[in-house]
């Protein structure tokens, strides 16, 4: 897996935590549309984050559909959300200080060729 695709990966992890965090009533099929992956895929990685203990599900009692569930993040899902985002902010503010040093060059070399 090359960087572009972890970093993407990692973001997508960070926002799939958060959106069962703020609406734990969400659907996957809502979860799919709002993350932009297979319906398929969310199924599978809500059962491997239930597996691994990072979220729990329960039904609905008052749904009259059998397959509407709650989301709910463990005390590990909360850790590990806690790890995604101090993970992002470092990766983008990395990205801050490169991009603020290559605007600084630039503008020297601009204000260079300034008669």
């Amino acid at each position: 897996m090359d960087k572009k695709e972890h970093i993407t990966s990692s973001e997508k992890s960070l926002l799939f935590l958060k959106t069962i965090e703020q609406s734990p009533q969400i659907t996957q099929r809502d979860l799919s549309q709002k993350l932009g992956l297979s319906l398929g895929k969310i199924n599978f990685l809500v059962n491997a984050l239930v597996d691994k203990g990072i979220i729990k599900t329960r039904n609905f009692t008052n749904s009259n559909n059998k397959y509407a569930y709650l989301y709910f993040l463990t005390p590990r899902g909360l850790k590990a959300k806690i790890d995604l985002t101090h993970k992002f902010l470092s990766r983008k503010t990395e990205e801050y200080d490169r991009l603020r040093e290559e605007i600084e060059v630039l503008n020297k070399e601009v204000a260079a060729l300034k008669p």
